[in-house]
């Protein structure tokens, strides 16, 4: 495309870089560049694009005085460099731009512009007053990689159904596992798309991939369950993630995807004499959409049970509630087994505390049953080993 200016430039943060990112590889499908005003006015009326479910316009509209300045003085035809942490990602052409009311944006993706909400006042931040659309040039490199992954994988088991789960593992824990095993029974492949959300309060996503790692090399039949990457951007929060992660799941090549009843965005809603949820409403999109019930623990089953079919109330239910379990690790305490697998413990709360035991040789000698050799132990040995004590019984 001609241009009649050149090296004008936009400044974009990670969190656009990825849905940018994820709309050239095709992965937002029917959706394939960004809308003009028109396009975002027929999907607000509509709900949909191209006769698909689409939840709300996808817009570019970078935040900030600089971009705003060019922006107004920007005309169709001229070319902008689209900058992410001070270097160019690609470029953008200008077909059209058109201002944006930031309130009513944070309405359509969190169908609330209440700014104590964490989300909706980081989505806030950085929604500019105008969006921008165009031709645009960037690299797709990750997003191909994850295809070849999902792909290598399908034609290596010959998959006929293929699942997909969202998860942070944020951290990894019993219900977890078992949602897993479950989606397995009807499922040849698994894929675990991992979020990188952009949260600090998150266990990092490195070890969140080694646990989720071990525990399908350990637990879990070989070749059936990989994990890939999503970073988790703006997109997909508020109650529309449901429908994008369908629409994600789809186009990486999935024909079903696995949700937990707690799932954000499902929507529960009575509507004609039955329960509905947000999936009901999705039109053209080919996959297969399943909300897999609601686990805890029971104590008086004394085991891992769905609240559908476990007869005893809620006062004998202990809930897996993630920000809980990890508020422990994060002061050092190993939760309870019957709520993360010991070695997950360990695992997690020896990188949250590294060379937290002045002498965990002796430490180690002292409390823990040895067979009277001097061993190596990792503080992760320490911590299963401690577990092991924690879960026996005979004096209690």
């Amino acid at each position: 495309m001609a241009s009649s200016r050149k090296n004008k430039s936009l400044y974009i943060d990670q969190e656009a870089l990825s849905a940018l990112m994820l709309l050239k590889a095709g992965m937002l499908s029917p959706i394939t560049q960004l809308m003009n005003e028109q396009e975002c006015n027929d999907v607000l009326t509509t709900g949909l694009y191209k006769g698909s479910t689409f939840p709300f316009p996808l817009i570019l509209s970078p935040s900030g005085k600089i971009n705003e300045t060019v922006l107004v003085a920007a005309k169709k035809g001229d070319c902008l460099d689209l900058v992410c942490d001070n270097t160019i990602v690609g470029e953008i052409c200008i077909d059209e731009i058109f201002p944006i009311n930031p309130q009513e944006r944070l309405r359509q993706i969190y169908g609330t512009e209440d700014l104590s909400h964490p989300g909706v006042n980081a989505t806030y931040k950085r929604l500019g007053k105008y969006a921008v659309c165009g031709e645009y040039s960037i690299s797709i490199t990750p997003i191909q990689e994850i295809q070849s992954t999902i792909q290598e994988a399908k034609e290596r088991i010959g998959a006929q159904h293929t699942t997909a789960m969202f998860m942070a593992a944020n951290p990894l824990h019993r219900a977890h596992e078992r949602l897993i095993r479950q989606s397995l029974e009807k499922s040849d492949l698994i894929v675990i798309f991992l979020l990188k959300p952009y949260n600090s309060s998150d266990l990092r996503y490195e070890l969140r991939h080694e646990v989720l790692e071990f525990f399908i090399q350990n637990y879990l039949p070989q070749g059936r369950v990989i994990v890939v990457p999503l970073e988790s951007s703006y997109i997909f929060a508020g109650n529309n993630e449901v429908i994008l992660d369908a629409i994600v799941a789809m186009n990486y090549g999935c024909n079903r995807l696995m949700i937990g009843q707690n799932h954000a965005g499902i929507g529960m809603y009575y509507d004609h004499n039955a329960n509905k949820s947000v999936v009901d409403r999705l039109v053209g999109l080919n996959i297969e959409v399943s909300i897999a019930s609601e686990y805890v623990y029971c104590n008086l089953c004394n085991t891992l049970v769905s609240v559908q079919t476990c007869p005893h109330g809620h006062h004998h239910h202990i809930s897996y509630n993630s920000e809980s379990i990890l508020e422990l690790m994060k002061q050092g305490l190993l939760p309870p087994a019957v709520l993360v697998r010991k070695e997950v413990s360990s695992m997690i709360v020896a990188s949250l505390y590294p060379n937290r035991f002045k002498n965990l040789a002796k430490l180690y000698y002292d409390i823990m049953p040895v067979n009277g050799l001097l061993e190596e132990h990792s503080e992760r040995d320490f911590y299963i080993e401690l577990m092991k004590l924690y879960q026996t019984t005979s004096l209690t």
